[in-house]
């Protein structure tokens, strides 16, 4: 039987989520591989929607994986909940067709960073979100962020897994503002490696009047321009999911807690009502 799990973590104590050669470093896959074996008494292998870099991130996080199960899903999600370490959990779980693949089969995924912008840290939310402390100009990262919408090269913004080509589609981008708490959320077809990081990186840049909106504009097909800005911490994205045809995802809101280091407007502005 092949499994669908949605799944969140907190990334802080893991060097991403794909797994390493070297099992003595720590990846969300191997985490899961790890429980799962040990729950069907059998290897089982995991494939995932995206593979989020270390210390990133994710609220729903699609995995699938073939397992032999004799108990109900609802037990299956019980029983992985109770091994896994307490900075992952397992939040929906269903039965998907025999060859969906989370990877392959997504339309689109959803990408949201979270920057707290107050003149003093918080402590509690140091490995959530990235502190800056001079005031952003919210509007004009809205802007900003409306340019990269639509096909185009995004080469200046990130590389592209095994050389492949640096054309992505963006569907939305988005930046947010809740008080202390600015969200830079963009859906695409498919995102090069470090480019949402860097594309909040420039429009920090921007919010702090470093440069004009039209910016971010000047950068679309210019390959050559790599790395248009220093990537942001890791620690303030998160892949948020990705939307599919065969398998319908609830609402995350539902399901995670929201406490006074995670706010809960991040949750709030999940796309669609948070149904992907």
């Amino acid at each position: 039987m092949r499994v669908w799990a949605a799944i969140a973590y907190q990334g802080t104590a893991y060097r991403g989520f794909q797994r390493l050669a070297s099992p003595e470093e720590p990846t969300i896959q191997g985490v899961l591989e790890g429980a799962l074996s040990r729950l069907a008494g059998q290897p089982v292998r995991v494939r995932g929607a995206g593979r989020t870099d270390a210390g990133v991130h994710a609220l729903g996080q699609v995995i699938a994986f073939d397992c032999s199960w004799r108990h109900t899903l609802a037990d299956l999600q019980r029983a992985l909940n109770a091994v896994l370490p307490p900075d992952i959990v397992v939040w929906a779980l269903g039965e998907a067709p025999p060859d969906f693949h989370p990877r392959f089969e997504a339309r689109s995924r959803i990408y949201r960073y979270l920057i707290y912008n107050a003149a003093w840290r918080d402590p509690f939310g140091r490995h959530l979100a990235w502190h800056v402390p001079r005031p952003l100009d919210v509007d004009a990262m809205r802007r900003a962020a409306l340019g990269w919408i639509g096909r185009h090269d995004f080469g200046a913004f990130g590389r592209p897994p095994r050389g492949q080509n640096t054309v992505r589609e963006v569907r939305r981008a988005e930046v947010h503002a809740h008080g202390p708490w600015v969200i830079f959320e963009i859906e695409a077809d498919a995102f090069l490696y470090h480019m949402v990081r860097i594309m909040t990186a420039l429009l920090v840049a921007i919010g702090l009047g470093e440069g004009p909106p039209e910016a971010t504009v000047a950068y679309l097909g210019r390959p050559e321009a790599f790395p248009a800005r220093a990537p942001a911490p890791a620690h303030g994205l998160y892949f948020v999911g990705a939307r599919y045809e065969r398998i319908a995802l609830p609402d995350p809101s539902l399901f995670l807690p929201v406490t006074p280091a995670f706010p809960k407007a991040i949750l709030e502005t999940v796309p669609d009502g948070g149904r992907q």
